[in-house]
């Protein structure tokens, strides 16, 4: 509940509410301090979402601004909060993801005094946050505001820190900054590449055998999922995508490889398209960072290709792959280069059209074999089997949030994006565990009126069930599936495979999720057997608040990483 305050109000903290609302900020996750932004906040439109940790804070900052392309917001203490906002920034930057971190310092007068919770937040966050300052006049609010928002959102979009001693939030400004700009939506400048190098990348395109699109998160960072389903079909290129950039097409289109990289293997929707992306000789990267997980570890890329690298971040470009240099914005940088291809003769990719479409077709058949023989094994329930159920419920509109491990494996390989846009939400940035359902939640908050899903393993969600008091105060209808397999899945199958071993670390107790789901005021929903999926899921789904499905998976069951097959021996 918030409260009014009575008397003066203190002008710094209007001043700050009143500069981050002008950018559109409508939500800011925190707790309760900096008290006094928090408290007049709402008199300019923000609303407080109130986390139970800080860290779980700064993951549902990063999936609102993910899904609503828009600046979030999150707020901390000083000290020992502050520094549990380092993991969820740090994935906003490998994610390119534009949060503002606003952190209260000690006030001038007790600083470098031993001061109480006080600390160096600038070393602190100064290898998780693109930039990093402190307000130390209050006139100099709205300058630092629009210098936090416009830092977060342009280039490469990633997290910034405000630092704000609590003395500023107090103060009585003595003049008006007559700034108006809203700077809050991203990407704020759309920058295009440059029209030469367009023109050559075009030309190589249309004298290719066998073009292939790559397409990363930097498609939806540029929300230019639509511009990118137009190109794939208007000038018949085929299209893969990162796990991050799942959706980015539909893949029930016919020219839609599928999520490729590190899970390629045994039952994955791409396991039989390999030769498909090897055999490419031209290859257009587009917001594609090229990173471990999306290339095989480097090795799944032919080396004697072409590359066409588009993304924002020139540093990106010829970091692992060199390449045509498209520095700029993917959806300005889309529709040039279609526009480019129009001016061309595209004759021979019409032509070669039809054979993609059928060597793709013949993949996706062959894995949908596979995919219902994996569903339908033993008594145990697989992992795969509550894809399949949640398959074939998802919506257009759906937003699908995954955590770390193998969880996203899990949604990204067996799932299905149904639209150019819809998202497939997972921390793939630093991959850590934990912010499944903190993700789902501000994802929920983003998208109010479409559904979300959260999927999660047993490892994960232990580390933030506190977020379901969350949920249940927030009235938020998310169905958070639990694969509880009582085992850290991915670490306990790689030490096996590495060393012939694991660690006593990868086993847990049994844990009844939806015991601890009806201890919060959410539903519970214990499933034990393949055949009470359906019902399950259905009563989750139609439930109006968050609900807990504890599914006991098959502890022996492993998603299709190619490094399982013994393709690769590399640790993941």
């Amino acid at each position: 509940m918030h409260r009014k305050i009575s008397g003066n109000v203190p002008v710094g903290g209007q001043r700050l509410a009143r500069a981050f609302a002008r950018h559109g900020v409508r939500v800011a996750f925190g707790q309760s301090i900096p008290s006094i932004f928090h408290l007049v906040a709402p008199a300019h439109g923000i609303i407080q979402a109130v986390y139970r940790t800080e860290n779980a804070g700064g993951a549902m900052a990063d999936a609102y601004a993910r899904v609503s392309n828009r600046i979030a917001l999150v707020t901390a203490q000083n000290g020992p909060a502050a520094t549990l906002l380092v993991a969820p920034l740090a994935e906003a930057l490998k994610a390119s993801v534009p949060v503002v971190a606003l952190v209260q310092e000690v006030t001038p007068d007790i600083a470098d005094r031993n001061a109480f919770q006080e600390l160096d937040h600038s070393a602190l966050f100064s290898g998780v946050a693109k930039w990093i300052r402190r307000i130390d006049d209050v006139d100099r609010i709205d300058d630092y505001v629009d210098l936090a928002v416009t830092t977060a959102t342009t280039g490469r979009p990633g997290p910034v820190v405000l630092l704000v001693p609590g003395h500023i939030l107090s103060a009585t400004a003595r003049s008006d900054s007559g700034r108006g700009s809203a700077l809050g939506t991203f990407p704020l400048d759309r920058v295009a590449p440059d029209a030469e190098n367009v023109h050559r990348a075009a030309k190589l395109i249309a004298g290719a055998r066998r073009p292939l699109v790559i397409a990363g998160g930097g498609v939806h960072l540029s929300a230019a999922q639509a511009a990118l389903a137009e190109l794939q079909d208007r000038h018949h290129l085929p299209v893969a995508t990162t796990l991050m950039g799942k959706g980015a097409v539909a893949e029930d289109h016919p020219l839609s490889l599928g999520v490729i990289g590190y899970f390629m293997g045994d039952g994955a929707r791409t396991e039989k398209l390999h030769e498909f992306v090897q055999a490419a000789d031209v290859i257009v990267l587009i917001g594609n960072r090229t990173n471990q997980n999306g290339t095989d570890s480097w090795r799944l890329y032919p080396r004697e290709a072409a590359c066409i690298h588009l993304d924002i971040d020139g540093q990106e470009i010829g970091r692992n792959y060199e390449a045509l240099r498209l520095v700029g914005d993917a959806g300005a940088g889309i529709a040039a280069l279609s526009g480019a291809l129009d001016r061309l003769d595209l004759a021979d990719r019409i032509e070669s059209r039809a054979g993609f479409e059928a060597e793709i077709a013949a993949a996706v058949d062959h894995f949908r074999t596979r995919f219902a023989e994996l569903s339908e094994t033993g008594s145990a329930v697989r992992p795969e089997s509550v894809m399949r159920e949640l398959d074939r419920v998802l919506t257009p509109e759906t937003t699908v949030v995954s955590d770390a491990s193998y969880a996203s494996i899990w949604t990204g390989n067996f799932l299905t994006a149904r639209r150019p846009g819809m998202r497939f939400i997972s921390p793939r940035g630093l991959a850590g565990l934990g912010w499944g359902l903190p993700m789902a939640i501000g994802a929920k908050i983003a998208r109010p009126n479409d559904p979300v899903v959260c999927v999660t393993g047993d490892g994960g969600f232990a580390h933030c069930w506190a977020e379901l008091e969350t949920a249940v105060r927030m009235e938020l209808s998310i169905p958070v599936i639990v694969l509880n397999n009582q085992i850290l899945g991915y670490q306990k199958d790689a030490e096996d495979m590495i060393f012939g071993a694991h660690t006593e670390a990868c086993h847990f107790a049994p844990v009844d999720h939806a015991v601890i789901a009806t201890g919060c005021g959410a539903r519970g929903i214990r499933v034990t057997d393949p055949g009470d999926l359906p019902d399950a899921l259905a009563e989750a789904l139609a439930h109006p608040g968050p609900t807990v499905m504890d599914v006991i998976t098959d502890p022996h069951a492993r998603p299709p990483l190619t490094f399982y097959r013994g393709r690769f021996r590399d640790a993941p």
